[in-house]
């Protein structure tokens, strides 16, 4: 795990507007690979780190190092981080749910359906579209042309809690927060079947499925497979009308990789309902309900993160989406 402290951070522009950010090691981050700290300190990936050590963009004391270079306790990492490219993609006015807003962080409750950034197909109606239309020119430029102010993601057809920074420095310490989970991100899921435990810890990597590159898969021998925690607590067993079973969890992260929660449910064979990529045979109900299924029955519930500015803790919640509710609604609690 990358710890990222910031025990002394400096910022000097040059005529260029190129910022410097001094992070002091910590005992937690000695041995971690340069890179690998970099992208956690800046909020960016690690492919994008290694071309700033490349470039010579990043120094540890002073000096240029390579992107392998292991970290000791004290060397100050200096990152020099260029103002993002002007971004071309066009504001569009699009409603927003908008839970919390201040001059440093945005929260959102995210419709299921609306892709986060711009993509090949998805050039358009996303939420960084809409950002950019109602934050103006105050979104961070740390996430990169296409994804201004953008911190975390959650999948296109999951609903609920997405934050945005609207400056980097709000960015860089949100980032920071991922990186050493200290920001808590709690879902709610409606799964097919009863987990045989009322809850657990699901630690598998994550990575490409190798027959399938779209998917993601739960095994060590997936494509470039990465770590990938996740808890789980069953909060209630349910029965459809059609007396098939199925179980409201609740589940936090630990990592953030492509389609988490989905992969891991299905790895202990029970997948999200309405999950048309991991869920197995379809069940009577969802046949019966199609119309209330707007993607798969996966909702960012809860959100806990540290302001950036103030330090102080926030918590944020966002309802269940109105098919979600009823699709719960339609269904009797298991009393045996």
């Amino acid at each position: 795990m990358t710890t990222v402290t910031a025990a002394t951070v400096t910022a000097v522009r040059s005529e260029s507007m190129a910022e410097n950010k001094a992070y002091i090691v910590t005992d937690e981050n000695v041995g971690v690979r340069l890179d690998v700290f970099a992208a956690a300190a800046a909020g960016i990936s690690r492919t994008a780190a290694a071309r700033m050590a490349d470039a010579g963009d990043i120094l540890v004391n002073g000096a240029p190092a390579v992107k392998k270079t292991p970290l000791r306790a004290g060397d100050t990492v200096t990152l020099t981080l260029f103002p993002a490219a002007p971004c071309e993609l066009m504001p569009e006015n699009i409603p927003l749910d908008i839970i919390y807003e201040d001059d440093d962080i945005i929260v959102i409750n995210k419709p299921s359906g609306m892709v986060v950034h711009p993509g090949a197909g998805n050039e358009s109606g996303t939420l960084v579209n809409a950002l950019l239309y109602h934050c103006g020119d105050s979104l961070s430029g740390v996430g990169g042309v296409t994804r201004p102010g953008i911190v975390h993601r959650i999948d296109r057809q999951t609903s609920g809690l997405i934050c945005a920074a609207k400056n980097d420095s709000a960015h860089i310490s949100l980032s920071g927060q991922l990186a050493t989970h200290s920001m808590r991100r709690i879902y709610e899921a409606l799964l097919v079947g009863y987990p045989a435990e009322d809850g657990g810890t699901i630690d598998v990597p994550i990575g490409r499925d190798v027959r399938d590159r779209v998917k993601m898969s739960a095994s060590p021998r997936a494509a470039a497979a990465r770590e990938a925690v996740t808890d789980y607590r069953v909060k209630s067993r349910l029965i459809s009308p059609e007396n098939e079973k199925f179980a409201l969890v609740e589940c936090r992260l630990h990592t953030g990789r492509t389609h988490q929660i989905r992969v891991h449910m299905a790895y202990i064979h029970h997948p999200v309902a309405g999950d048309e990529t991991y869920g197995a045979v379809r069940t009577k109900f969802e046949r019966a309900h199609r119309e209330l299924f707007d993607g798969q029955c996966l909702h960012a519930k809860r959100l806990i993160l540290t302001h950036p500015r103030t330090g102080e803790e926030m918590e944020f919640s966002a309802p269940r989406p109105e098919g979600m509710e009823k699709i719960i609604g339609m269904m009797r609690e298991d009393m045996s």
